[in-house]
């Protein structure tokens, strides 16, 4: 794999790399459903708890037009740039269109693939945003706009830096827009684990798709990853994982319809940076979906994959030694 001397060198580095921008946060209109302050809430969360310093965030640029449509229609992208997408596509979407929002996620795309690029240098790194995966190529929907994880996938891929990736979608959603934009390129794998009674209502085929009941907790949720992910790295043999960590998998989640607790969460995170890491697959981390009306409990709940990185990075560190 062509990832694996970079990630025996990655752990004599003194930090995690992790990924923020201020322009991942931008206004809303007051009440609006869509938790945009947990972005800021989380960078600000891991310093504070002292998982993160300041000097370990790296700032992503804004995502260049060329970026967004190695992927995305061009049609689409320019109408979403220049403010002229119809009422019906913002209605799909869930945002209301600003310049601020176009800035936001031009440059949430580029921190993906900016948390993917020190992935590959070092192993291991976790973005602070990022997982929407229900854009599709030419719409997008359920707060996303553009495919983050789907451009830096085919980008990095179109480049020659990886031969496979492998994308581990936790987010208690299917990733629909996911699924349709890699269903013919064999370079990237799709895996989602979901819950089956919850948006979208359509779920196009994933390479691998493994549907949940209501209500499934920490026991069941964790053995049926175990059941899966193991054979799945043997299976694929990526040079790239890119894993959606989305919390919306947690009980007091108000869209997910799952019964994951705290530690649940940390297991579940733990466990599959601990099996790319034995592996010897860089991994990016990205936070993916989660809703609630307490933005502090939200970013706590997001805050998990990092700690766990940050964990599997110190024992990394130690095992270098």
């Amino acid at each position: 794999m062509a990832g694996s001397d970079l990630v025996v060198a990655a752990y004599t580095c003194s930090v995690l790399p992790l990924v923020y921008s201020p322009a991942y946060v931008t206004p809303l209109p007051d009440g609006h459903r869509f938790p945009m302050p947990k972005f800021g809430a989380l960078r600000d969360l891991l310093v504070e708890e002292s998982t993160a310093t300041p000097e370990q965030f790296h700032c992503p640029a804004i995502g260049s037009f060329e970026l967004i449509t190695s992927v995305h229609d061009p049609a689409y992208a320019q109408s979403f740039f220049d403010g002229s997408i119809d009422r019906d596509a913002i209605r799909k979407i869930g945002l209301p269109w600003s310049k601020q929002l176009v800035r936001r996620t031009r440059t949430a795309i580029a921190g993906t693939l900016l948390t993917c690029e020190l992935a590959l240098e070092h192993g291991l790194a976790c973005n602070t945003a990022g997982g929407t995966h229900h854009a599709h190529r030419a719409f997008g929907s359920g707060f996303c706009i553009f495919n983050d994880m789907a451009v830096s996938a085919r980008t990095l891929a179109d480049r020659g830096s990886v031969d496979h990736v492998l994308i581990i979608d936790l987010d208690v959603h299917h990733g629909d827009g996911t699924a349709t934009i890699f269903a013919n390129d064999p370079r990237v794998f799709t895996f989602s684990m979901h819950c089956e009674k919850n948006f979208p209502a359509k779920k196009p085929p994933s390479d691998l798709d493994v549907p949940l009941a209501k209500g499934v907790g920490d026991q069941e949720y964790l053995d049926t990853l175990q059941q899966n992910l193991p054979r799945l790295l043997e299976q694929v043999e990526p040079d790239m994982v890119i894993y959606d960590a989305g919390v919306d998998v947690h009980r007091d989640d108000r869209l997910g319809h799952l019964g994951l607790t705290d530690e649940g969460l940390y297991g579940r995170d733990k466990y599959v940076i601990e099996q790319c890491r034995s592996h010897h697959i860089p991994t990016a981390c990205v936070i993916g979906g989660g809703y609630d009306a307490d933005h502090t409990k939200l970013a706590n709940r997001h805050a998990t994959v990092h700690r766990a990185a940050a964990e599997v990075w110190r024992v990394g560190l130690l095992t270098a030694r």
